[in-house]
């Protein structure tokens, strides 16, 4: 399945600005034959945008939803993007994957928040593992500081995931996240990780850029520099099944062993 990533923060405080440079990244990448075009963190609104965060955060069936799958349709090609979540009075880091027919196929509330800046924001998520089915493959959804969770991607690689979605928002100077602990991710759990990145700077936060679609033998098929930009890759089903049968992982484990990886220190 060819996967696009776009990397760009587009414009920071305006859904109907951000819309549009979604929108014409989809025809793109439907142009170029993707079958799924993911983008960064908090990709609908911005991501240092402060109190605006509450003021602009929608519900997963919002308007924006609606509009994000309006194009999706008209594109032919699923999408998944970062958005602030409204439920009640409740706000948080959330990512939603629709499909090329515009459904609405997954939502997924970030687990992990990082920083003051995050926990003033957002409530965290209980749900780690969220999955749908896509053109053959199970594609699992997380967010950015998620990912450097070990025991988190293991549950998705456990639960099945083929293609792992991280919309980031990583910043400087913790490269070494996109460069280097994406890869083994992938590898160590024989799965493809697609971690999407924003760019350039934005109010306190400089993002690094460097997206990566990485495979389960631990080869990046794309990887973007520090500019805005639309990357691709493929996510081959053959490839990953021949991968987990010589890189047995998730056979060799011993569970028993490791009951203390649960317990708070």
């Amino acid at each position: 399945m060819r996967t696009a990533l776009l990397q760009s923060s587009g414009r920071p405080g305006s859904i109907a600005e951000n819309l549009k440079v979604l929108d014409e990244a989809a025809g793109r990448a439907a142009a170029a034959g993707a079958a799924l075009l993911a983008a960064p963190e908090m990709f609908l609104t911005g991501y240092a945008i402060g109190d605006d965060i509450a003021r602009l955060a929608e519900p997963a069936d919002g308007d924006s939803a609606d509009a994000i799958a309006e194009l999706a349709h008209r594109h032919g090609l699923a999408i998944a993007y970062g958005y602030p979540e409204r439920d009640g009075q409740t706000v948080y880091n959330s990512v939603q994957l629709i499909s090329a027919d515009g459904t609405r196929l997954a939502n997924y509330r970030k687990t992990h928040l990082f920083g003051c800046f995050e926990r003033d924001h957002f409530t965290p998520g209980e749900q780690p593992v969220v999955q749908a089915e896509l053109n053959g493959l199970t594609v699992g959804l997380m967010i950015c500081y998620d990912v450097e969770f070990p025991e988190n991607v293991r549950a998705h690689a456990l639960a099945g995931t083929d293609l792992l979605v991280v919309p980031t928002a990583q910043m400087h100077p913790f490269q070494f996240v996109a460069e280097s602990l994406v890869p083994v991710r992938a590898w160590e759990n024989q799965m493809y990780v697609a971690y999407v990145n924003r760019v350039g700077q934005e109010g306190e936060f400089e993002f690094v850029g460097l997206s990566v679609l990485a495979g389960p033998d631990g080869v990046a098929r794309a990887r973007a520099g520090r500019a805005e930009q639309l990357v691709y890759a493929d996510a081959d089903p053959a490839f990953l099944a021949a991968s987990r049968e010589s890189n047995p992982y998730l056979e060799d484990r011993r569970p028993g062993l490791y009951g203390s990886l649960t317990q708070n220190p």
